[in-house]
C-alpha cells in the first residue's frame, strides 16, 4: 500500500526537525561557554591580568572577577548542555553576552586591539572580533527562546549544588595568589650578596644602591618572568612609578632580551644583561623570576611571580 503522507503528519515531522535543531544549536552553545571557560583557567595568569590592565580592579579583585567570570560561564553551559533552567540560562546567558560586547565595544574605542582572552590564547581576537561572535552567539540564542525545558525536582538545590562544585574545581585548580599562604613563598634572596652586586660592575653603573629602587632578576626564556614583567608594566602605568626607578637585569642574550620584550607585553625600562650567571644565581638562590625592593642599597621586599602585593609596591614608591 502506498503511503501518502498527511498534512497533520508533514506537521508533526516538521516540528521534530525543528526542535532537533534547536537542540544541537543549544549543546553547541553549552559547549562553546565550557571550552571558554576551560581555555580560560588553563591561561588564567594572562586572563587575570588582562582584566587588571583595565584598572577597573585592584589586582586582587581582578584574581576574583576573572574567576567568577569562568564560573558563570561553566554553569550557564552545564545548564544549557543538560537543558536545565531553560528560560533562567536564556536570560542570563544573553545578558552575559550583552554585558561582554558592551565591554568590549568600550576596549576598542580607548585603542585596545590585543586578545581579548575569550577563548584564552588558543584562539587570538581582538575586540572587534569578539564582539562580531558575541552578536552570533545571540543570534543563535535567539533561535532556542522558546524551547521546553526539564525541571528538576529541587531546582534551587540543584542550582545552588552546580555553583558550588564548579567554584571549587576552578579554586582548587587555580587558586588566586592572595589565597595562597606566604609560608610557602621561602626568602630566597642573600641581602649580603646583592648588596654587594648592586655595588659592582656592571649594576653600579646604574647606582641602584641610591634611593627606592625596584630590580628584577629575569630569564628571558622564562615564561614566568614574561608574565611577572607584564605584571610589573600595569602596576608601573597604575601608579605612575618613575620608570628611572625599575631595572631588569637579564641572564641570557641581547637577542633574548628584545623577545622577551615582545612576548611579555612590557614596558621598556632600563635592562642590564649580567654575564656572570653563576654570581647572580647565587644572589637570589637561582630562582627566576626574582622581584626585590631596595632603599639605598638595602633589601626590603622580594618577590616572585605569584606573590606581588600591589599595595606593598604602592606605597613603597609612594614618597612619605
Amino acid at each position: 500500500m502506498l503511503f501518502i503522507p498527511t498534512k497533520d503528519y508533514l506537521c508533526t515531522f516538521n516540528e521534530l526537525n525543528v526542535n532537533r535543531s534547536k537542540v544541537i544549536i543549544k549543546v553547541l552553545l553549552g559547549l562553546v561557554f565550557i571550552v571558554s571557560a576551560i581555555l580560560k583557567l588553563i591561561d588564567m595568569d594572562k586572563f587575570e591580568l588582562y582584566i587588571y590592565s583595565y584598572h577597573f580592579f585592584n589586582l586582587n579583585f581582578a584574581f576574583l572577577v576573572a574567576r567568577a567570570a569562568i564560573i558563570l560561564e561553566l554553569v550557564l553551559g552545564i545548564g544549557l548542555v543538560s537543558n536545565r533552567f531553560h528560560k533562567t540560562t536564556w536570560w542570563i546567558s544573553m545578558a552575559m553576552l550583552a554585558g561582554y560586547t558592551l565591554f568590549l565595544a568600550y576596549a576598542q574605542i580607548i585603542g585596545r586591539t590585543d586578545n581579548c582572552h575569550c577563548f584564552g590564547e588558543l584562539v587570538d581576537f581582538n575586540p572587534w572580533q569578539s564582539i562580531l561572535k558575541n552578536l552570533v552567539l545571540m543570534g543563535l540564542f535567539a533561535i532556542i527562546y522558546k524551547m521546553d525545558e526539564k525541571r528538576p525536582k529541587r531546582p534551587c538545590l540543584m542550582l545552588a549544588s552546580s555553583v558550588v562544585l564548579t567554584s571549587v574545581i576552578v579554586f582548587a585548580v587555580s587558586p588566586p595568589d592572595n589565597f595562597i599562604p606566604q609560608r610557602y613563598f621561602g626568602e630566597n634572596v642573600n641581602g649580603e650578596l646583592l648588596a654587594q652586586a648592586l655595588s659592582e660592575p656592571p649594576l653600579s653603573t646604574y647606582r641602584l644602591g641610591e634611593g627606592r629602587q625596584m630590580v628584577c632578576f629575569f630569564s628571558t626564556q622564562c615564561e614566568y618572568c614574561q608574565l611577572a614583567a607584564h605584571k610589573i608594566s600595569l602596576m608601573q602605568q597604575h601608579f605612575s612609578i618613575p620608570h628611572g626607578n625599575i631595572t631588569y637585569v637579564f641572564i641570557g642574550t641581547e637577542e633574548g632580551i628584545k623577545e622577551f620584550y615582545a612576548k611579555s607585553e612590557s614596558s621598556e625600562f632600563r635592562n642590564v644583561l649580567y654575564e656572570d650567571a653563576v654570581r647572580l644565581l647565587k644572589v637570589i638562590d637561582g630562582k627566576f623570576p626574582t622581584i626585590v625592593l631596595v632603599d639605598n642599597g638595602s633589601l626590603v621586599h622580594e618577590y616572585g611571580l605569584h606573590n606581588m602585593k600591589e599595595s606593598e609596591i604602592k606605597a613603597f614608591f609612594t614618597p612619605q
